[in-house]
């Protein structure tokens, strides 16, 4: 097991070097000109080749890169080019609207793997039949439709939730985050609830659950004891994965609800050619994501014997 999160520790940072690295490359394709940006069009020649040299763009890629990653491992990701505040600061300010989208995952958890667990158990009947149904729907429609049709049920047509903003006060927060958790959440809660109902299925299929019903032992205790602790270990990597998905579909629910956030953040970077916040908040979502899947990964390890097995 130790060996294995060594493994999977230096795995993470290598997957972070290899995508900034390939991100700035890509960065340096992009059309337009970050100092035209910083400067506007009335700079003299002489004041933009003196920034160009501050910012060691006329030095070639992998040179850039060096600075960069120089900078990083002291904390810096640069300086906004319109704002001229440091991007680290931004990041900061901006990540915590971002992470308190990350409780959808908590929703999906709750809700996909009670749904996919008595959808399994009652394979065949209505319920089983009708969840079918509704999570294949759900999972074929993308969260802006989804975020577009919330809005006009609980915020225009019933007037129960707000639409906009992020609200101030406690339950004014909770409230405006309902909407843009479920846009994001629902889609996962169908997925998630089809991949534990099929989990399930063939854990109930083993000899170890035959056994135990053999001798006697309760429903409830053969399902928590012997079939969830078996099945659900492969749930938490795909929740893992999910909060990535959570990252990427963050600029389309922010942009949609008006929330601000890192989402936000990189949408308008991008527009305005801001090539340090993108940098900036690109890689600090990276990391977030390839945290999350390592920590997904090592508990699934811890969780499941025969993966611990296999992994050591």
């Amino acid at each position: 097991m130790i060996s294995y999160t060594i493994q999977r520790i230096f795995v993470a940072i290598l997957i972070i070097l290899l995508a900034t690295t390939l991100l700035f490359i890509m960065i340096q394709f992009v059309p337009g000109d970050p100092v035209n940006v910083m400067l506007g069009p009335r700079a003299t020649p002489e004041l933009k080749e003196a920034l160009r040299e501050r910012l060691h763009l006329n030095d070639p890629v992998f040179v850039q890169i060096y600075y960069f990653f120089l900078g990083l491992i002291q904390g810096d990701l640069g300086v906004d080019l319109t704002s001229n505040r440091p991007v680290t600061s931004l990041i900061l300010e901006q990540a915590p609207y971002t992470l308190t989208l990350v409780i959808s995952v908590v929703l999906v958890a709750l809700m996909g793997i009670p749904i996919g667990t008595y959808a399994a158990v009652h394979r065949g009947g209505l319920f089983d039949q009708i969840s079918g149904v509704i999570s294949v729907s759900i999972i074929a429609v993308p969260p802006i439709v989804i975020g577009l049709y919330l809005i006009l049920l609980f915020a225009i047509q019933l007037k129960l939730l707000p639409a906009i903003g992020v609200g101030e006060g406690f339950w004014e927060i909770l409230k405006h985050l309902v909407l843009p958790t479920l846009a994001i959440g629902l889609t996962w809660i169908g997925y998630v609830s089809r991949l534990v109902r099929a989990s399930v299925l063939e854990v109930l299929m083993l000899n170890h659950v035959k056994t135990a019903r053999a001798f006697g032992i309760p429903e409830n205790k053969v399902l928590r004891d012997y079939v969830l602790r078996v099945a659900l270990p492969v749930t938490f990597t795909v929740l893992g994965v999910s909060i990535g998905f959570i990252l990427s579909t963050a600029v389309i629910v922010e942009i949609l609800f008006s929330r601000p956030g890192i989402g936000k953040l990189i949408y308008e970077a991008v527009i305005s050619r801001n090539y340090p916040v993108v940098m900036g908040t690109v890689l600090a979502g990276t990391i977030f994501i390839v945290v999350a899947t390592t920590l997904s990964d090592l508990l699934n390890v811890m969780l499941d014997p025969k993966s611990r097995k296999f992994k050591s």
